[in-house]
């Protein structure tokens, strides 16, 4: 739902009545993952997407029966053998759909439109809803922003709510939607209640270290990945934003010291572009050692080598050193800035999600890799 909230929100203060369908678990080869919204509003407009095209008529009139009746409803789509025309994904995976009608007097409402209005200005912001248990906490939600009481009831009791809140600050701490299993009295016991924590943070970072022209090709891809895209140098004459239109941060400094003073997490992809030891070998010493998503840079192979053999004189590990992707990218046969681009872009969404970088042709591997725990969209309770 929070992937829309930017049109849900001005519909809200707009004061119309919408419905809200959201993917809450997936199997398969479903396309889209648990988080994913189509919304209808009383006119009959429709926003956003749940299956990429599949299953979008349905779940619309979904919407629509919602909002005449005012009922939260859990719908399953998946793979029709008798007839791959009739409603399902011909794809061949499955997706649970959760219709919930957002009008005056939905008891969800306040705390569904203040997640709506925290995500649309872009702060953190998470809502949990149950999608799963007893028919009278069906569509329940509750909004949690990071050191503030939550907003909402989930109509289970105060300690069901304490406890909801705990876990949806721990998603939003790892900025990541999915589900949590829960019993009804608040504890961790699978089979009780069901809830998707959907997250909302802000963009993740890539720091592409050199500014020459493969970075400003890297730029543009990590723009289009989602990324808040950082480009440092030591030399201002090339860290220039006639250089670096599309860059949201133009740093001038030297790269390791950068990297010390700046805000990293378990979500950041760092890039070294610079293939010179005198800039490479402190800041990979630095980059190692963080908790980062990605370090990965770029060099022929008797670059890297030369580089391995430095950064073992400065005291990295061999367990620090396996972290580093060098050289950095997929083998793609890249040669321009763009193509080369492509390749760590590449090579940075299969680290991410856990793809092998092979062809799909002739592969029987899932298309769609299964998140941390064995399902996608599904969160370990802490």
């Amino acid at each position: 739902m929070l992937d829309i909230a930017e049109e849900l929100h001005r519909w809200a203060e707009e004061g119309r009545d919408f419905a809200v369908a959201t993917v809450v678990a997936v199997g398969g080869s479903a396309p889209r993952d648990p988080g994913a919204a189509l919304a209808v509003d009383g006119g009959g407009k429709a926003i956003g997407s749940v299956s990429g095209g599949c299953v979008e008529a349905e779940v619309y009139e979904l919407c629509v029966q919602a909002l005449a009746d005012g009922r939260t409803v859990l719908r399953r789509f998946g793979y029709s053998d008798d007839d791959a025309f009739a409603v399902g994904l011909t794809c061949g995976g499955s997706v649970d759909v959760m219709v919930t009608p957002v009008t005056t007097g939905t008891p969800g409402r306040p705390a569904l439109l203040a997640a709506l209005s925290a995500a649309a200005g872009g702060g953190p912001v998470a809502v949990a809803r149950v999608v799963r248990g007893p028919a009278g906490l069906l569509g329940g939600a509750l909004t949690v922003r990071p050191e503030e009481a939550y907003e909402g009831d989930l109509g289970g009791g105060r300690e069901l709510n304490r406890t909801v809140a705990a876990e949806a600050r721990a998603v939003l701490d790892s900025g990541r939607t999915g589900t949590v299993d829960l019993s009804e009295d608040g504890s961790h016991c699978p089979g009780g209640l069901t809830l998707l924590v959907e997250a909302n943070v802000p963009p993740p970072r890539m720091i592409v270290f050199g500014a020459i022209d493969f970075a400003a090709a890297l730029v543009r891809a990590g723009k289009f990945l989602g990324y808040h895209v950082t480009v440092c140098d030591a030399r201002p004459v090339f860290a220039t934003r006639d250089r670096f239109p599309g860059a949201d941060d133009l740093v001038v400094d030297w790269p390791h010291r950068y990297l010390r003073r700046t805000e990293v997490d378990g979500r950041t992809v760092l890039c070294v572009l610079t293939h010179d030891a005198k800039f490479d070998v402190p800041l990979l010493k630095e980059a190692l050692r963080l908790p980062v998503a990605f370090v990965g840079a770029m060099g022929s192979r008797r670059t890297h080598l030369d580089r391995d053999r430095r950064l073992r004189d400065v005291g990295l590990t061999d367990t620090e050193l396996a972290r580093l992707r060098s050289p950095i990218g997929l083998d793609l046969g890249a040669r321009t800035p763009e193509e080369t681009a492509l390749s760590i872009a590449a090579e940075i969404v299969a680290a991410r999600r856990g793809g092998t970088g092979v062809p799909l042709t002739g592969s029987v591997a899932p298309i769609h890799h299964e998140g941390e725990g064995g399902e996608r969209g599904r969160v370990a309770a802490a």
